[in-house]
Protein backbone atom coordinates (compact mmCIF):
# COMPACT_ATOMS: atom_id res chain seq x y z
CA UNK A 1 0.00 0.00 0.00
CA UNK A 2 1.33 3.36 -1.04
CA UNK A 3 0.63 6.83 0.23
CA UNK A 4 -2.19 8.80 -1.22
CA UNK A 5 -1.33 11.73 -3.50
CA UNK A 6 -2.36 14.22 -0.84
CA UNK A 7 -0.13 12.62 1.79
CA UNK A 8 2.74 12.39 -0.72
CA UNK A 9 2.46 16.14 -1.50
CA UNK A 10 2.40 16.98 2.23
CA UNK A 11 5.43 14.79 2.80
CA UNK A 12 7.33 16.44 -0.08
CA UNK A 13 6.38 19.91 1.23
CA UNK A 14 7.66 18.99 4.71
CA UNK A 15 10.92 17.69 3.21
CA UNK A 16 11.46 20.99 1.35
CA UNK A 17 10.73 22.98 4.50
CA UNK A 18 13.15 20.83 6.51
CA UNK A 19 15.85 21.34 3.85
CA UNK A 20 15.27 25.11 3.92
CA UNK A 21 15.52 25.16 7.74
CA UNK A 22 18.71 23.09 7.59
CA UNK A 23 20.18 25.46 4.97
CA UNK A 24 19.24 28.48 7.15
CA UNK A 25 20.84 26.87 10.19
CA UNK A 26 24.06 26.25 8.27
CA UNK A 27 24.17 29.90 7.21
CA UNK A 28 23.58 31.03 10.82
CA UNK A 29 26.34 28.72 12.06
CA UNK A 30 28.75 30.01 9.42
CA UNK A 31 27.97 33.61 10.41
CA UNK A 32 28.41 32.74 14.10
CA UNK A 33 31.74 31.12 13.29
CA UNK A 34 32.93 34.30 11.55
CA UNK A 35 31.82 36.42 14.51
CA UNK A 36 33.64 34.13 16.99
CA UNK A 37 36.81 34.27 14.86
CA UNK A 38 36.71 38.08 14.77
CA UNK A 39 36.04 38.21 18.53
CA UNK A 40 39.02 35.92 19.12
CA UNK A 41 41.28 38.24 17.10
CA UNK A 42 39.99 41.26 19.02
CA UNK A 43 40.52 39.49 22.36
CA UNK A 44 44.11 38.60 21.48
CA UNK A 45 44.77 42.19 20.37
CA UNK A 46 43.30 43.47 23.63
CA UNK A 47 45.38 41.05 25.67
CA UNK A 48 48.55 42.00 23.81
CA UNK A 49 47.94 45.77 24.03
CA UNK A 50 46.24 46.16 27.42
CA UNK A 51 46.60 43.12 29.68
CA UNK A 52 50.21 42.14 29.00
CA UNK A 53 51.69 45.56 29.93
CA UNK A 54 49.66 45.62 33.14
CA UNK A 55 50.83 42.15 34.12
CA UNK A 56 54.43 43.09 33.33
CA UNK A 57 54.11 46.26 35.44
CA UNK A 58 52.58 44.31 38.33
CA UNK A 59 55.46 41.84 38.13
CA UNK A 60 58.02 44.62 38.16
CA UNK A 61 56.28 46.49 41.00
CA UNK A 62 55.21 43.65 43.30
CA UNK A 63 56.62 40.23 42.47
CA UNK A 64 60.27 41.02 41.81
CA UNK A 65 60.75 43.01 45.08
CA UNK A 66 59.03 40.23 47.04
CA UNK A 67 61.31 37.62 45.49
CA UNK A 68 64.36 39.75 46.23
CA UNK A 69 63.37 40.22 49.86
CA UNK A 70 62.71 36.48 50.17
CA UNK A 71 66.13 35.66 48.72
CA UNK A 72 67.75 38.19 51.03
CA UNK A 73 65.97 36.68 54.06
CA UNK A 74 67.01 33.16 53.01
CA UNK A 75 70.65 34.25 52.69
CA UNK A 76 70.52 35.90 56.10
CA UNK A 77 68.93 32.79 57.62
CA UNK A 78 71.55 30.55 56.06
CA UNK A 79 74.36 32.82 57.30
CA UNK A 80 72.85 32.93 60.81
CA UNK A 81 72.56 29.13 60.85
CA UNK A 82 76.11 28.59 59.61
CA UNK A 83 77.65 31.26 61.85
CA UNK A 84 75.67 30.79 65.08
CA UNK A 85 73.61 27.60 65.27
CA UNK A 86 75.94 25.09 63.62
CA UNK A 87 78.98 25.91 65.82
CA UNK A 88 76.85 25.73 68.98
CA UNK A 89 75.38 22.35 67.99
CA UNK A 90 78.78 20.90 67.07
CA UNK A 91 80.28 22.18 70.34
CA UNK A 92 77.46 20.57 72.34
CA UNK A 93 77.88 17.28 70.45
CA UNK A 94 81.63 17.39 70.97
CA UNK A 95 81.17 17.93 74.71
CA UNK A 96 78.67 15.08 74.93
CA UNK A 97 80.98 12.74 73.04
CA UNK A 98 83.91 13.73 75.28
CA UNK A 99 81.87 12.98 78.42
CA UNK A 100 80.73 9.63 77.01
CA UNK A 101 84.29 8.69 76.05
CA UNK A 102 85.65 9.64 79.49
CA UNK A 103 83.05 7.52 81.30
CA UNK A 104 83.07 4.77 78.74
CA UNK A 105 86.26 2.97 79.75
CA UNK A 106 85.91 2.16 83.47
CA UNK A 107 82.13 2.18 83.62
CA UNK A 108 81.75 -0.01 80.57
CA UNK A 109 84.19 -2.58 81.91
CA UNK A 110 82.31 -2.74 85.22
CA UNK A 111 78.89 -3.01 83.59
CA UNK A 112 80.12 -5.68 81.19
CA UNK A 113 81.69 -7.72 83.99
CA UNK A 114 78.54 -7.55 86.19
CA UNK A 115 76.15 -8.36 83.34
CA UNK A 116 78.31 -11.29 82.19
CA UNK A 117 78.45 -12.68 85.74
CA UNK A 118 74.67 -12.30 86.20
CA UNK A 119 73.92 -13.89 82.84
CA UNK A 120 76.25 -16.82 83.50
CA UNK A 121 74.66 -17.36 86.93
CA UNK A 122 71.16 -17.24 85.40
CA UNK A 123 72.14 -19.72 82.66
CA UNK A 124 73.65 -22.15 85.24
CA UNK A 125 70.53 -21.89 87.40
CA UNK A 126 68.25 -22.47 84.39
CA UNK A 127 66.42 -19.15 84.84
CA UNK A 128 67.79 -17.47 81.74
CA UNK A 129 68.31 -19.00 78.34
CA UNK A 130 71.71 -18.51 76.84
CA UNK A 131 71.85 -15.59 74.42
CA UNK A 132 71.40 -16.45 70.76
CA UNK A 133 72.66 -14.40 67.88
CA UNK A 134 69.83 -12.19 66.68
CA UNK A 135 69.42 -10.30 63.38
CA UNK A 136 67.65 -7.48 65.25
CA UNK A 137 70.98 -6.01 66.27
CA UNK A 138 72.08 -5.73 62.64
CA UNK A 139 68.72 -4.35 61.53
CA UNK A 140 68.88 -1.63 64.20
CA UNK A 141 72.45 -0.79 63.17
CA UNK A 142 71.35 -0.53 59.53
CA UNK A 143 68.44 1.77 60.40
CA UNK A 144 70.73 3.98 62.50
CA UNK A 145 73.27 4.13 59.67
CA UNK A 146 70.54 5.14 57.20
CA UNK A 147 69.26 7.81 59.58
CA UNK A 148 72.76 9.25 60.06
CA UNK A 149 73.31 9.23 56.29
CA UNK A 150 69.95 10.98 55.73
CA UNK A 151 70.75 13.69 58.28
CA UNK A 152 74.22 14.18 56.81
CA UNK A 153 72.80 14.46 53.28
CA UNK A 154 70.12 16.96 54.39
CA UNK A 155 72.75 19.04 56.17
CA UNK A 156 75.01 18.94 53.11
CA UNK A 157 72.14 20.02 50.81
CA UNK A 158 71.23 22.84 53.18
CA UNK A 159 74.73 24.17 53.70
CA UNK A 160 76.33 23.74 50.29
CA UNK A 161 77.28 26.89 48.44
CA UNK A 162 75.35 26.66 45.19
CA UNK A 163 75.43 30.16 43.77
CA UNK A 164 73.27 29.22 40.81
CA UNK A 165 70.28 28.92 43.18
CA UNK A 166 70.45 32.56 44.23
CA UNK A 167 69.13 35.53 42.27
CA UNK A 168 71.48 38.45 42.29
CA UNK A 169 70.17 41.84 43.44
CA UNK A 170 70.20 44.62 40.87
CA UNK A 171 72.01 47.68 42.20
CA UNK A 172 69.55 50.01 40.45
CA UNK A 173 66.54 48.50 42.26
CA UNK A 174 68.04 48.92 45.75
CA UNK A 175 68.48 52.68 45.44
CA UNK A 176 65.57 54.87 46.60
CA UNK A 177 63.61 56.53 43.80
Amino acid sequence: MGLSRKRQRELNRLKRQAEEVLRDQREVLEQASRVVRQASHQASNFAREEVSPRVRDAYEDRVRPAVRSGVRAAKQGRDKFVDDVLPAVTAALGSAIAVIESVKGPAKDTVDRVSRTARDAGVRAGIVEPPRPSPAKYIVLGVVALAVAGVAYAAWQTLRADDSLWIEDDESDDEPA
